[in-house]
């Protein structure tokens, strides 16, 4: 059957690679179509089993409120009220501040810590990926600081740089730098040798060969360690807003749980998870505008 898009006078086989071409996006449409289907019916089945489940008083709401409560609560934080029926006397959001200007502060430690993080990692990963004597002399710290829970050593970032955004900034660099480090060496490693001999027999200069071969090289894999670093800094920023930590997103879901206000602890959850996910995929679309030939060899 002859794909009616392509030209009358193209030659048999450009029609043939068109209609093949036009085949696979249909199946990649169809495709995409039934994971967004299967996810939405799993999203709809959750949301209906928790709300049964809070309809029926299985448990208490204290532990366990509905779906309509974690919604009151949220656009309670975004909204201003009254302090209390019959007041004039009004209240903006939570702790002084509105949920989207605890999630905005938050995205600042962030963008502060992972950004300083991988400038820093890339550079020192190429350098331990371009000498030996440098990995083999810096791997083992490098791997005590990866294998650190954050909250073992926030107590010491407090007292070494107070309660303020520098010691959540310094934490949260240090929950990404690792990873960064770690994937830029693989990647500068796997490079092949024949390459940059080939690019050096051609003329080019060492920056030219680090800039120009071994660094597109290695994106991939550099790309991958920043999604990975993304992840572990966005899971820190709860341990690293404990102290002082409004505004900020991981400080409201701690101080709503001390005090028990389940409802808003749970909006901060989906939220920090929704964002997440919204991170992630956004550094998995930057992937692919950076290394549009990945897969394609």
């Amino acid at each position: 059957m002859t794909d009616t898009t392509t030209a009358p006078g193209a030659p048999p086989a450009d029609r043939d690679g068109t209609a093949v071409a036009a085949g696979v996006r249909r199946a990649a449409r169809r495709s995409r179509g039934r994971r967004l289907v299967l996810q939405a019916a799993v999203l709809v089945a959750v949301l209906a089993l928790w709300w049964l489940v809070t309809a029926l008083q299985l448990v208490p709401a204290l532990y366990l409120p509905s779906p309509g409560a974690v919604l009151h609560s949220f656009v309670q934080a975004n909204t201003c009220r009254p302090v209390a029926e019959g007041l004039s006397r009004t209240v903006c959001g939570e702790q002084n501040y509105y949920l989207w200007e605890h999630l905005v502060a938050s995205l600042q430690r962030i963008a502060a810590g992972l950004g300083t993080a991988v400038l820093a990692g890339l550079a020192v990963g190429f350098l331990m990926g371009s000498s030996r004597w440098l990995s083999v002399a810096f791997e083992p710290y490098l791997n005590f600081l990866r294998a650190l829970p954050p909250l073992g050593y926030i107590g010491l970032l407090i007292v070494w740089l107070g309660i303020g955004d520098a010691s959540k900034n310094v934490l949260l660099f240090l929950a990404a730098f690792p990873p960064i480090v770690i994937a830029t060496v693989q990647g500068v490693r796997g490079v092949s040798a024949d390459r940059t001999n080939a690019a050096l027999s051609l003329g080019a200069s060492r920056m030219q060969v680090a800039t120009q071969v071994v660094l597109p090289s290695s994106l991939p894999s550099i790309l991958s360690g920043v999604r990975l670093a993304a992840g572990f800094a966005w899971t820190t920023v709860v341990a690293a807003e404990l102290n002082n930590g409004i505004p900020g997103i991981g400080g409201l879901a701690y101080l709503s749980g001390t005090q028990l206000n389940t409802p808003l602890t749970i909006a901060c959850i989906i939220t920090i998870g929704l964002v997440a996910v919204a991170l992630d995929a956004l550094i998995v679309r930057l992937g692919h505008v950076l290394v549009p030939w990945q897969g394609k060899a």
